[in-house]
């Protein structure tokens, strides 16, 4: 399995984006496409929707040697032995959480990746100890509408001050990417401008070559 230093591409499986497609096509479509890390985001899911995919794409993750990330559902990732569970700020220090290590159960190998929105809560989920953060949002998205844009200074401050992996997130498409790899960022989260594509495994790929190459 891929460890996370050396993800630069992390994709979705965002139920928002499916647009009749399945989960697992869209996961394989992904991995295909040279995708590093998947996340499987399903907001308006029930617990039991979002165990019934992620049961369906984890064959395909793991053939493909690359990590599966639950988002939010700690109980599922945790059930189902996926490698990696997303929490955001709310579903992490919101509920009383001030290290990672609180999450971690005897035997456990899952890791956990957190949410960051600004410099302070960056320094304050870094002293969580977790196995990445993200930055973002960098632009306005779709994806997250009521998001105000952390705009590319965010991203030059991680670059400076944050060692741990981190993924810039949030409106990066090709048009976008140069400007968020020229702030510093070495490892990008993409969620809609490879999700709308009709080509899934096309478009992954050339943000992967874009990546690389920066």
């Amino acid at each position: 399995m891929k460890p996370i230093a050396d993800c630069k591409l992390y994709t979705f499986v965002d139920t928002a984006y499916l647009h009749g497609r399945s989960p697992e096509f869209v996961a394989q479509q992904l991995c295909d496409g040279g995708s590093d890390i998947i996340q499987l985001r399903a907001k308006n899911s029930t617990p039991e929707e979002v165990r019934h995919m992620a049961e369906k794409i984890l064959p395909i993750t793991r053939c493909a040697k690359i990590p599966l990330v639950i988002n939010d559902h700690l109980e599922i990732a945790r059930e189902l032995g996926a490698e990696f569970c997303h929490l955001g700020q709310e579903d992490f220090f919101d509920v009383g959480y001030k290290s990672v290590s609180e999450l971690k159960t005897e035997n456990s190998k899952l890791k956990i990746g957190l949410s960051t929105h600004a410099p302070e809560q960056a320094v304050r989920a870094l002293a969580a100890q977790p196995d990445y953060i993200a930055i973002g949002p960098v632009f306005a998205t779709g994806t997250k509408p009521t998001a105000k844009p952390v705009t590319l200074e965010y991203v030059r401050w991680a670059a400076a001050n944050v060692t741990l992996p981190w993924f810039a997130i949030g409106g990066i498409n090709l048009q976008t990417l140069d400007a968020v790899l020229a702030a510093g960022a070495k490892r990008i989260c993409v969620v809609s401008a490879i999700l709308n594509a009709p080509d899934i495994a096309k478009v992954c790929a050339e943000f992967r070559k874009r990546v690389e190459n920066s």
